[in-house]
């Protein structure tokens, strides 16, 4: 009981020092990290029903670091200030419903909407949906921005990696001018990974995250964010070479993925220059993934 609580308690302090190389097994670990606080209440109950003392008090070690990582992602600040809104989601290139998926989108009020896994179908609804309310729009491929505001500077983002085709077009740029100023906008959607038996397959997804995370650096933008499904939660290392260079929110664990019941946030909302203060999870589309909502912070 007392080993098994400080192992809970070594996987989460010391999480990077797994190793990554077969398997991806410290991404892995990385991906459903909040998760292992689950071992205190598993153990602590193991130890009230044999009376160990030790084994309970020992459970306090995996608590504190769990409350150290985790802590200040529980309180929401949900209603806080904000110069700008927005709404994240894959739409899923299957979904069944575009048009009440556009209508949630709309309905969260957010002044920018991302999206990914846009269609040649689709497209026209969410166009013909969210036209009114967002007249400013920006595609490529099959990721699109819809805008409150006007946007310029719009531009394609190459984050193919090696071997992908021409075809494969996931990324976008453009600047917004948003009521507290203009910011740069990275709409994004990196490569899928894949659970076997050999472990995480990650390779690509990890390499366009180094590319995106090159493009970033060299930006000369003052605020900037990345708005997409990044196919990874922040804490997975894999994506370090771009999540190093932006800052996340520092409340809402926002579980997107799978909607049915969500386990990890892969859908981000992430800033340089510009404070992402707050996210949080939308109710579910015809989408796989829940939509997230971000609130950003120009001042």
């Amino acid at each position: 009981m007392v080993s098994a609580a400080c192992g809970a308690a070594g996987l989460l302090a010391l999480h990077s020092a797994v190793p990554n190389g077969a398997g991806r097994l410290g991404s892995l670990l990385e991906t459903f990290l909040p998760w292992l606080g689950t071992a205190v209440p598993v153990l602590g109950c193991l130890a009230l029903l044999r009376r160990s003392w030790a084994g309970l008090l020992a459970c306090l070690a995996p608590l504190a670091v769990w409350l150290w990582m985790f802590g200040g992602m529980w309180w929401s600040s949900a209603g806080g200030p904000s110069d700008l809104t927005v709404v994240q989601h894959n739409v899923a290139d299957d979904n069944a419903d575009p048009a009440g998926t556009a209508r949630a989108l709309r309905a969260s009020r957010a002044g920018l909407v991302a999206v990914q896994e846009l269609t040649p179908t689709a497209r026209p609804v969410y166009e013909n949906v969210l036209g009114a309310s967002h007249p400013h729009r920006a595609v490529h491929g099959t990721v699109g921005l819809w805008s409150a505001y006007p946007l310029s500077d719009v531009r394609p983002v190459d984050i193919r990696p090696g071997g992908f085709p021409e075809s494969w077009r996931r990324a976008l740029r453009a600047t917004v001018s948003a009521p507290g100023g203009q910011v740069a906008v990275y709409v994004v959607h990196l490569p899928s990974v894949r659970l076997g038996p050999t472990g995480l397959a990650s390779a690509a997804r990890d390499e366009s995250a180094a590319l995106l995370g090159e493009r970033i650096a060299a930006d000369p933008a003052g605020r900037l964010l990345v708005v997409g499904d990044l196919n990874g939660t922040v804490q997975d290392r894999g994506l370090a070479p771009l999540t190093s260079r932006l800052h996340a929110p520092p409340t809402g664990f926002a579980f997107s993925w799978p909607a049915g019941l969500p386990v990890a946030r892969i859908d981000q909302v992430l800033g340089r220059g510009a404070e992402v203060t707050e996210v949080s999870a939308l109710e579910a589309t015809g989408s796989d993934h829940l939509p997230v909502l971000g609130r950003v912070l120009l001042r």
